[in-house]
């Protein structure tokens, strides 16, 4: 697997890996009912820098890294993740999370934050963890889950 920052003709692959997780609505705070070309400009917007997974010339994911805060908390990055459904259990996500661990010192980052994980996210909630991300905050309530009802966001950080 080869991790690669993101190009214009990737838009095709990263389009089609970000809408089935949004329409899902169970991970994202994004509306299920985005377009594909508003999910695209809002993973590769402005001040984002973006990175995709690749094997064999197939995209298996896509992650960001931005800003989280301006002024006195720019120090401080966020990133999001997502892999491709024919991709999961494959280590995509603990290689974009170890990837983007190795990049956000050298863009000068501090620390990095998740701001709402949705606690119904174990498999992520877990990655992290054994990555050394601790939770921070707990929101209780704060996500409407399309199954589960109202569960809990997480704010979770680690500093670099």
């Amino acid at each position: 697997m080869h991790i690669r920052p993101y190009e214009p003709r990737d838009a095709d692959a990263v389009t089609d890996i970000l809408m089935p997780v949004f329409r899902a609505g169970d991970t994202y705070a994004i509306d299920p009912d985005i377009l594909p070309a508003d999910a695209l400009a809002y993973w590769t917007g402005p001040e984002r820098a973006v990175f995709v997974a690749e094997e064999d010339d197939v995209l298996l994911g896509t992650y960001y890294i931005v800003r989280n805060q301006k002024g006195g908390g720019s120090h401080v990055c966020n990133c999001g993740y997502v892999t491709a459904a024919k991709a999961r259990g494959r280590g995509v996500a603990r290689a974009m999370l170890t990837h983007s661990l190795e990049v956000a010192p050298r863009l000068g980052f501090r620390a990095m934050q998740y701001n709402f994980v949705v606690s119904t996210n174990t498999r992520a909630v877990d990655i992290w963890q054994k990555a050394g991300f601790e939770i921070v905050g707990r929101l209780p309530g704060a996500f409407q889950h399309p199954t589960a009802g109202f569960v809990d966001a997480l704010v979770m950080y680690k500093a670099l």
